[in-house]
């Protein structure tokens, strides 16, 4: 008895992963930054809290080097960490 399954001439189509699902970094590209996070993890007891400006480096290489999609970086939790848009000066602020 044969257990081999013919799935005919239907081919499967790979889809880019969903969010939370990277390609790897086989170029090496954001070595520097990824080991700069994870050394901040070790150093802090790994509360990541306490390593944000370096996840926010790390995103933003991999984003550069088309290892994961663009986002905004508002979007990916890090608004209190961006620049504030050049028009707006820090003495013309509304309430």
């Amino acid at each position: 008895m044969s257990t081999a399954m013919n799935f005919g001439s239907k081919s499967f189509t790979p889809r880019p992963p969903e969010k939370g699902a990277f390609p790897l970094d086989h170029f090496g590209e954001c070595k520097a930054f990824k080991e700069k996070f994870m050394k901040c993890l070790r150093d802090n007891n790994f509360d990541n809290s306490m390593c944000r400006l370096q996840s926010k480096d790390y995103l933003e290489c991999r984003m550069d080097h088309q290892l994961m999609a663009k986002e905004p970086l508002s979007k990916l939790g890090f608004r209190d960490l961006m620049d504030p848009p050049p028009n707006q000066s820090d003495g013309d602020s509304k309430p």
